[in-house]
């Protein structure tokens, strides 16, 4: 599949979940701790978590089990004593749980002290909805590709729904390398728009004091994904050069 083509049916997956995971809200307590998440890129019930921890806020670490990557699969039945995803280890309240309605239902009521929202509550629309947004993927994110092990985990800006940022995750996951998932969702207005074309008159400023406001300190725009890997030093925007690099870099060509 061409990039182009990756980006428009990524595109069409976001447009089919509402958008949903795109705003966040800054009022949300950043936790000490990193959450941790065990996590199919392309699992629908994996996507509902992740629409959450954007509208929160929140980052997370992402332990990827693509299908048919025993490695994986074994550490999630340590962790979890099953292989079913997506399961949640909070250090913070050292709670930990699986299933997407339990996970979010949880988030909501520990990092803001609320109900689920509607628009993420559990039910059969968004059920059915993130189902045909994994079928618009193709299942991308979900099988397991050879790979070379990652010595520390990578670093990936970015938000459930921007559709360059998924295709970024989709490889990550399939190649099985755990990630720092770190959420800056758009939280005003002038956020939305690329980053040399915004929904402002005035000189673009993100929300002082916010994820964003750092990333436009350090860069001078807020452009995702962004990766960073630790382990080469290399530190790279755009998805095509990203994925590439993940490709040389990572990826084993089978025979």
């Amino acid at each position: 599949m061409s990039h182009s083509v990756n980006v428009i049916t990524s595109i069409l997956a976001s447009s089919v979940r509402s958008w949903r995971g795109t705003t966040t809200k800054i009022e949300t307590a950043v936790p000490p701790k990193l959450i941790t998440l065990y996590d199919r890129e392309g699992c629908p019930d994996c996507r509902l978590v992740r629409e959450a921890l954007t509208e929160l806020n929140l980052d997370v670490h992402i332990v990827p089990c693509p299908e048919g990557n025993a490695q994986a699969t074994d550490k999630l039945k340590a962790a979890s004593g099953s292989t079913l995803v997506p399961h949640l280890i909070d250090p913070n309240s050292d709670k930990t749980m699986s299933g997407q309605d339990s996970i979010v239902c949880y988030l909501f009521n520990e990092y803001r002290g609320s109900e689920v929202p509607e628009k993420l509550a559990p039910g059969f629309k968004n059920a059915i909805a993130s189902r045909l947004a994994t079928t618009l993927r193709n299942g991308s994110g979900t099988l397991s590709l050879p790979a070379k092990e990652a010595e520390q985990p990578l670093t990936l800006y970015g938000f459930e729904s921007s559709p360059y940022t998924r295709l970024v995750r989709e490889r990550l996951c399939e190649y099985g390398i755990h990630y720092h998932l770190i959420t800056l969702g758009k939280q005003q207005r002038a956020d939305v728009g690329i980053p040399n074309l915004r929904m402002t008159l005035k000189k673009y400023r993100p929300v002082p004091h916010s994820k964003r406001d750092k990333f436009f300190s350090r860069h001078g725009n807020v452009q995702v994904p962004y990766l960073i890997d630790p382990n080469t030093e290399v530190a790279l925007f755009e998805s095509v050069e990203i994925l590439q690099y993940l490709d040389k870099t990572y990826g084993i060509k089978r025979a």
